[in-house]
């Protein structure tokens, strides 16, 4: 990996994002004999910083066991064994265990700095990659064999051309909305409140979800007998939690959720997150393509979104190595149309099943209150189906990428 200069202006692929799903995908080309820019805005020292934590599901770890970082990874995340759902205060709560689906666990629970650190330390055994940053892309334009990115890089606009430019942008992606690409979507009554509690009371390696009328919040257990809190409530209720001192949100969180995590404490910060469903109609169009968010953004129920981005980057770059090994124009529209194929269906059916989900359990009235709890009842006594629906949330039941099977 070469750092900040680029030694060539010429490159097959230009990946604009450099964060999870970004440098994933850069990695994912080590090898491939592609020349690929990764160009990124954020320091590394800013992008480490991060106070974020993600849910890893197991087919997103088996694709960084088959990028060789899996090891270094592992023994920083905590595992969970069990996945709790509730519907707010119902005794009756459906509970997932390895046994359901074959495996030792269920899951991990990562932290931003831990994938990010362990990424960029990959990046740097790849040779055929350049990591621009920090650099914005200031203009694109599309010609007929390439495209042409102006990079704000030290100060000076650099002309760097592509074959084919990767979106890794964020759900805003400024290259989507140059491309006029459409989405559909909404954005949600809520918002979501995230910090990280100290508990003391052990987690037992439990990720929690309680379905509540202002939506659900998710528990997911960290190294440390830690824990990372989700809470989804209506956009005004979220304000007043922001703006709470921490004693007075330690004393909210225990009313709501009694004294089954002890008396946690506070570590670091609190922040306050919209939350939108988008989805894109096209993720690609001829020299471009669009993974994680600049393709689709998800309501936070059950910690999909970083898994989904993941999955896009080992398609697109399984689909681009075997084009590229077959002699085909990896930037043609043909091809792409393999990546879009792939992961577009499987995406908008996890959207719709978080969609689902949150409208639901979110509702009070009455005929709804009793068909989810019915919901709930059939989850709990009828094993296969239990067994199905944590597959699909898994992304167990689609496609598996080759870097996920080795």
């Amino acid at each position: 990996m070469q750092f900040a200069e680029p030694r060539i202006s010429e490159y097959d692929i230009a990946i604009v994002g450099g964060g999870v799903v970004g440098t994933t995908f850069a990695c994912a080309l080590k090898d491939s004999g592609f020349r690929v820019a990764l160009i990124e805005a954020e320091l590394k020292s800013q992008a480490v910083s991060r106070a974020q934590a993600y849910s890893i599901s197991l087919l997103s770890s088996h694709i960084f066991e088959g990028m060789d970082i899996w090891q270094q990874i592992r023994p920083q995340v905590e595992t969970y064994r069990k996945v709790r759902l509730s519907d707010a205060n119902s005794p009756a709560a459906v509970q997932f265990a390895p046994q359901d689906i074959g495996t030792e666990t269920l899951g991990y629970v990562a932290e931003h700095r831990v994938l990010i650190t362990a990424l960029q330390e990959l990046l740097q055994t790849c040779p055929n990659v350049d990591l621009l940053c920090p650099a914005k892309v200031v203009k694109t334009e599309y010609r007929s064999d390439d495209a042409v990115l102006d990079v704000m890089l030290d100060g000076e606009v650099k002309q760097i051309r592509s074959r084919l430019v990767v979106a890794a942008d964020g759900s805003r992606s400024p290259l989507r909305q140059q491309a006029g690409i459409k989405t559909f979507g909404w954005q949600y009554w809520q918002a979501c409140v995230v910090t990280t509690m100290k508990l003391d009371a052990p987690h037992n390696n439990t990720a929690y979800e309680w379905f509540w009328h202002t939506g659900p919040s998710g528990i997911l257990p960290l190294p440390d007998n830690r824990c990372r809190i989700v809470w989804t409530a209506s956009r005004s209720e979220a304000e007043k939690l922001l703006a709470m001192d921490d004693r007075a949100f330690i004393e909210t969180f225990k009313s709501r959720y009694g004294n089954h995590f002890g008396t946690p404490e506070m570590e670091g910060d609190r922040y306050l997150f919209p939350i939108q469903l988008m989805h894109s109609r096209e993720y690609v169009r001829s020299q471009l393509a669009l993974i994680g968010d600049a393709a689709h953004s998800c309501h936070p129920l059950g910690g999909q979104g970083i898994n989904m981005g993941i999955r896009d980057a080992a398609a697109l770059a399984q689909v681009l190595k075997t084009a590229h090994d077959r002699g085909e124009d990896i930037a043609s529209l043909k091809v792409l149309k393999r990546y879009e194929r792939w992961r577009q269906w499987e995406n908008l059916i996890i959207l719709s099943i978080t969609d689902l989900l949150n409208r639901t359990f979110s509702n009070q009235i009455f005929p709804i209150v009793q068909l989810r709890r019915f919901s709930l009842w059939f989850l709990r006594n009828i094993p296969p189906i239990r067994s199905l629906v944590f597959r699909i949330m898994s992304g167990l039941t689609g496609r598996t990428p080759h870097l996920a099977q080795r």
